[in-house]
């Protein structure tokens, strides 16, 4: 996979804007980043307009963006999953960590495929309730979809998972399909050891047709 190409946004009054420029371009000389382009918004203000910015440092890597001060080693993890499912996940579990859940539902909203990206967040057990309840928001906005009737397998997986709450949560997003696929999954979480995911299966199963 060829390196992520990067857009800088800086002003020439920011502290911190100087120390990212220099550590994006240790990343193109290693090869971390492919190009950089370096956009001074003081001269050009359309630009930060055009991307909605209102402040800087602002970058975008890959289809990734960051607000704020970020360090070279952590800059260099971003380029390395840039493009990648692994890195959209991350992104949007940042994201909606920090309270940005309509900028991850706009985001999905213009490119629904995207939606995928938010499954990790359903299997990771250390993601905080805001995270968890912000997925949710997010795959109930696709109910009823191909979008994500098209998860219906990794969905499925999910709720075979060790986790109680990893369980239940996937068999609430298989009802929300309304897809007879999620049907045998559903069926054989109904005998769950767990009852809150017993109850979700039953629940779920009623939304399924066919």
């Amino acid at each position: 996979m060829p390196a992520p190409d990067a857009l800088l946004l800086i002003s020439t009054h920011c502290p911190h804007c100087p120390a990212m420029l220099a550590a994006l371009a240790d990343l193109v000389k290693q090869g971390t980043i492919g190009r950089l382009e370096a956009v001074n918004l003081e001269q050009r203000p359309e630009v930060g307009q055009a991307l909605g910015v209102r402040s800087v440092p602002w970058l975008r890597i890959g289809r990734i963006e960051l607000a704020g001060v970020h360090g070279k080693a952590e800059l260099a993890g971003w380029a390395a999953k840039a493009d990648s499912e692994a890195g959209l996940a991350d992104w949007f579990h940042a994201l909606l960590k920090e309270g940005q859940l309509p900028k991850v539902q706009t985001l999905i909203d213009a490119d629904p495929a995207l939606l995928a990206a938010v499954l990790p967040i359903v299997g990771n057990v250390d993601a905080s309730l805001n995270v968890r309840l912000g997925a949710g928001v997010l795959f109930e906005a696709f109910a009823g979809t191909r979008t994500l009737a098209a998860l219906i397998p990794q969905l499925g997986e999910l709720s075979q998972h060790a986790d109680a709450r990893v369980r239940a949560d996937a068999c609430h997003y298989l009802g929300l399909t309304g897809d007879a696929a999620a049907r045998p999954w559903l069926d054989a979480r109904v005998a769950d050891e767990d009852a809150d995911v017993r109850e979700i299966a039953a629940e779920s199963l009623q939304n399924i047709s066919g």
